[in-house]
C-alpha cells in the first residue's frame, strides 16, 4: 500500500509549517500499518491555473499527478486561511477537475478506487467548514472518504500559538490521526480486492 501526503501550506519552507508536523505525523502512523508514505510540498511545484490534466509549457502538474495516482491513499493536508482551505488546495482540486473528463467506459475516473483524507491546522476557527468544503471536491473527482476522514488541531481563535510550536501532540488531535489512519488504510484494503463496477 502507497500512500501520498500534498503540503498544501502557503509558507516556501515546508519544514517549517505545522501543516507538514501534522502529516509527519499522519507518516508515522501509516508507517506502522506497513503503507509506504511520501509528501509532496506543492510550492515546489509550478502548479499553473486550469481544469486540464497538463496545461502546457512549464507545468509541473502533470508530475505531480503522477505521483498521486500511483498511490492508494491521498491525505490532502491545508492551513486555515480566512475559514477557507488554502489556495494551493483550492488549486489542486481545480486540477484534478480534469478526471470528470478522463473517464473510461463505465464512468469511472482515474481516482476510482483510492482512498482520501485531510489533515487540518490553524489558530482560527473553521477546521470542520475546510474539512467540508475539501470533502466535497475529493468526492465529486472521484475519491473515496472512509468514516473520520480527517485530523486536525485548530488554536485559540485570534491566537499565536501555531501547532509546528507545540511541545506534544494534544491527545485529541493523535487519537483523531490514528483513527483516520486505520479506516482509511482499510477501506484503501477493501477497495484494492474489489473495484468499483462503474456503469453496467
Amino acid at each position: 500500500m502507497k500512500a501520498i501526503a500534498l503540503n498544501c501550506s502557503l509558507k516556501r519552507e515546508s519544514k517549517s509549517s505545522s501543516t507538514q508536523r501534522l502529516l509527519t505525523e499522519i507518516g508515522e502512523e501509516l508507517g506502522k500499518k506497513k503503507v509506504t508514505f511520501e509528501t509532496a510540498h506543492v510550492l515546489d511545484y509550478n502548479v499553473l491555473p486550469g481544469v486540464k490534466s497538463d496545461e502546457g509549457e512549464g507545468d509541473e502538474w502533470p508530475a505531480l499527478r503522477t505521483r498521486i495516482l500511483a498511490a492508494d491513499i491521498l491525505i490532502v493536508g491545508t492551513p486555515i486561511w480566512l475559514g477557507q482551505p488554502s489556495s494551493i488546495a483550492k488549486r489542486v482540486l481545480e486540477r484534478m477537475d480534469a478526471f470528470l473528463e478522463e473517464a473510461d467506459d463505465q464512468g469511472r475516473m482515474p481516482s476510482y478506487g483510492k482512498v482520501a483524507a485531510v489533515a487540518v491546522v490553524g489558530n482560527e476557527d473553521g477546521a470542520h467548514h475546510v474539512c467540508a468544503e475539501l470533502y466535497q471536491g475529493l468526492n465529486d473527482v472521484g475519491f473515496t472518504l472512509a468514516p473520520n476522514a480527517t485530523t486536525y488541531w485548530v488554536g485559540e481563535a485570534m491566537g499565536s500559538k501555531n501547532y509546528k510550536d507545540l511541545k506534544k501532540t494534544p491527545e485529541e488531535t493523535g487519537n483523531a490521526t490514528e483513527l483516520m489512519v486505520s479506516n482509511a488504510v482499510h477501506l484503501a484494503k477493501c477497495l484494492k480486492g474489489k473495484a468499483y463496477p462503474g456503469t453496467e
